[in-house]
């Protein structure tokens, strides 16, 4: 995009040094393409058009049945994926089952809170519990596994991300979207981050975490912030794992069962 194309896409391997479970694997397939001009907004159109479309071609209708990880034989989920898709502003979602939320949430108030409120509820959340992490977590506790059908949560705040374009109407918030269905992460999108001071200060509060132990946060990315003082676009921004859908679509439980060849863990014995 700094190049000056205007759109660009991919479908390709990705490689992840992360941990293994139903929906997590070191390598998986995503689509991924970014689009001068457009917002999360486009995006969100896009996704729908083109998910609610796929899954008509395949299926010949808007429905497909899906039995989550642990559920009985009978107990199977009806997805619908006819248009249009649900839409969750987070942090109004979150305001329901929290209620009054601090306004500045970089602040420490709102860490002590959303550190209190993860407490009440049981939430385990590891060092360090940064408020990213809290609010994460809280957003999977009560949100994230009612999203059977498809379900755009849109609004993210910013501490959670350093590289969308903060909210055209509330700074503490951004222009992202995520896509649930049968309560886990399909896709993830957002209004693209194009203003390097404000990255800058992004990637410094990211480092913070990061020398707190967050191995999720972002370093500085020197080339990159080189890059974009040169001038981008307005640009969105947009990812599928293709791996989850075609988990989906196939009624698969596991990750590994719709790769060819998935990462295998094998435990050493002790001498």
């Amino acid at each position: 995009m700094l190049g000056g194309f205007d759109r660009v896409f991919e479908i390709g391997k990705q490689f992840r040094n992360e941990s293994i479970d139903s929906t997590h694997n070191p390598e998986f397939t995503s689509l991924e393409y970014y689009q001068a001009y457009a917002d999360y907004n486009v995006l969100m159109k896009q996704c729908e058009d083109m998910l609610s479309s796929l899954v008509l071609k395949i299926c010949g209708n808007h429905k497909v049945k899906y039995l989550p990880l642990g559920a009985k034989e009978g107990d199977e989920l009806e997805i619908d994926f006819a248009p249009p898709f649900k839409v969750i502003d987070m942090m109004s979602e979150l305001k329901k089952h929290l209620g009054e939320i601090p306004k500045n949430l970089n602040s420490d108030e709102a860490n002590d809170f959303f550190s209190k409120k993860c407490d009440e509820q049981g939430i385990v959340v590891a060092h360090p519990r940064t408020t990213s992490r809290l609010i994460d977590k809280l957003v999977g506790h009560f949100i994230e596994d009612d999203c059977i059908n498809p379900t755009f949560i849109i609004n993210h705040p910013a501490v959670m991300s350093p590289l969308a374009k903060y909210h055209r109407e509330n700074s503490q918030l951004t222009e992202r979207f995520e896509l649930f269905v049968a309560g886990f992460e399909l896709s993830n999108a957002y209004t693209e981050l194009n203003d390097p001071i404000v990255q800058l200060e992004r990637f410094k509060e990211q480092l913070k975490a990061k020398e707190m132990g967050d191995d999720e946060a972002h370093g500085i990315d020197e080339p990159f912030m080189d890059a974009m003082f040169t001038g981008m676009p307005p640009t969105g921004g947009f990812g599928l794992g293709i791996d989850r859908l075609v988990m989906i679509l196939t009624n698969n439980h596991f990750i590994r069962d719709v790769i060819l060849f998935p990462k295998v863990v094998v435990e050493r014995k002790k001498e």
